[in-house]
């Protein structure tokens, strides 16, 4: 399959549960060495969760050389989800600009809609980004 296959109304979902290390107090404990965060699921950690779903979307449609990285996230997080219970991320490409995907985002636990918004990708080429990369690296460094 080729990038060009993509249309507008794709459909793509994937499901995880959540455990411990995908929790706010996780998240936070990276900062401080204690805190009373709940043990819910984090935010940044619903936000990998549709950025991976995204990308097993996209994957049967990339040539070997590209990468899909997310350039925008506009996700709301409106409830809680505990430990042991699980969250499916569902996504519909909304457009195909060329190499920007823009996608309509609906997460929902096994008792409420916890997510919804709108997340953009870019395929790239991975050696020439990470030529980019590299050119960043070397002028820290310099």
């Amino acid at each position: 399959m080729a990038l060009t296959e993509l249309k507008a109304g794709m459909e793509h979902k994937e499901t995880l549960t959540v455990e411990d290390r995908l929790t706010v107090r996780q998240v936070v404990g990276m900062f401080v060495q204690e805190t009373d965060m709940p043990p819910v699921l984090a935010t940044a950690y619903m936000i990998g969760f549709v950025e991976w779903t995204c990308m097993r979307l996209l994957e049967p449609y990339l040539e070997p050389q590209h990468r899909s990285l997310g350039t925008q996230v506009n996700l709301s997080h409106s409830a809680a989800t505990p430990v042991g219970m699980k969250v499916t991320a569902e996504v519909t490409l909304e457009s195909v600009e060329g190499r920007r995907l823009r996608f309509g985002v609906i997460c929902r636990d096994e008792v409420d809609v916890i997510c919804e918004g709108k997340h953009e990708r870019f395929v790239v080429d991975i050696d020439r980004f990470l030529s980019g990369v590299a050119k960043k690296q070397a002028a820290l460094e310099a």
